[in-house]
């Protein structure tokens, strides 16, 4: 179909592969490009400027310009650092102004069907963080998945010899939802983890 271009194909097929991008949302894309010679020319520099510095912080492994970054320079309690999977959880932490300690991004989850082990990830370097610092508490923050709830019980393991206090994020039944609609396994999560009123 579109043999005369052969490069517009293969633009089409780099869009492909972004996630939730499918044949026919980058067919779309590449058309509004070719249409917008002046959105093309600024995508393109975006991303060769992102490429040139954007790196991951040498502390904490979030994504930064700077090094260390603005939340390993700034002024956060040292004492605490958060463990998520990725930046954009570290993100999504950061949005709910509720967490004011230091971080620290895995770049992943244990993931044994994928060839993901605990050597792929930065788990020597939250051990070395710890053991070099004045960390108390470690909050674990991975997802709650399988990946997830194995990560954190891997890290809870290599955490307990290093006199830290470990603590895992707190899951349940969300604030405003009806229980009718949350699924069981949150509801059993739930039932586990009570408090007292």
């Amino acid at each position: 179909m579109l043999q005369q271009a052969p490069t517009l194909t293969r633009l089409v097929g780099e869009l492909k592969k972004l996630p939730g991008i499918g044949e026919r949302t980058a067919f779309r894309l590449a058309f509004h490009l070719l249409k917008t010679p002046q959105t093309m020319n600024a995508l393109a520099e975006a991303l060769q400027e992102v490429k040139a510095r954007v790196h991951a912080c040498p502390v904490c492994f979030s994504l930064t310009e700077q090094d260390p970054c603005p939340l390993c320079s700034g002024q956060r309690d040292t004492k605490t650092i958060c463990v998520v999977e990725t930046f954009q959880d570290l993100l999504a932490l950061e949005r709910s102004n509720a967490y004011q300690g230091a971080y620290h991004v895995l770049e992943g989850a244990i993931s044994p069907l994928q060839g993901v082990g605990p050597d792929s990830l930065r788990i020597a370097e939250l051990l070395q963080r710890v053991t070099g610092g004045d960390v108390e508490e470690v909050v674990i923050a991975t997802n709650f998945t399988v990946e997830g709830e194995t990560t954190a019980l891997y890290l809870a393991r290599q955490l307990k010899p290093l006199a830290v206090k470990v603590t895992r994020l707190a899951h349940g039944i969300p604030l405003g939802s009806d229980i009718e609609f949350v699924d069981p396994a949150t509801v059993q999560w739930a039932l586990k983890g009570r408090s007292e009123f």
